[in-house]
């Protein structure tokens, strides 16, 4: 154990008896996010604080779809439904593919949808 953890541990006021196991808090920590990931998770996360992002992310969610589809479905203009593609895309959420001169899209891989359905399913829990 670092002289820091140990400086730490003996600052702290825990009432006794709770047991303080260090060697088990130390394995822990091994765990621990480091900053960079930990920054760059909430970036991501933050780019997920848009309503409109999240509606278009419902919709890819169930299928591939263009933009003047997912602007109808939204009523919204293509061009804020394209705005929020663009950001979506930039963070790897959704891919695209050319098709003649109408643009298709879909989340990027499963992982979104695995994500996009686990916080679906927690926010209807807690309703």
């Amino acid at each position: 154990m670092s002289d820091l953890n140990r400086a730490l541990i003996d600052d702290l006021e825990c009432e006794l008896p709770h047991p303080l196991a260090t060697d088990h808090l130390a394995e822990l920590g091994q765990g621990v996010l480091d900053p960079e990931k930990a920054q760059r998770m909430a970036e991501f996360f933050s780019f997920l604080g848009d309503p409109n992002r999240l509606r278009i992310l419902s919709l890819l969610a169930q299928e591939e779809l263009c933009v003047c589809d997912l602007a109808i479905a939204l009523t919204m203009s293509e061009s804020a439904v394209s705005h929020q593609l663009r950001t979506l895309r930039a963070i790897r959420l959704v891919r695209y593919e050319k098709r003649g001169r109408k643009v298709f899209y879909r989340l990027a891989d499963h992982h979104i949808l695995d994500l996009y359905q686990a916080v679906a399913e927690h926010l209807d829990e807690i309703d």
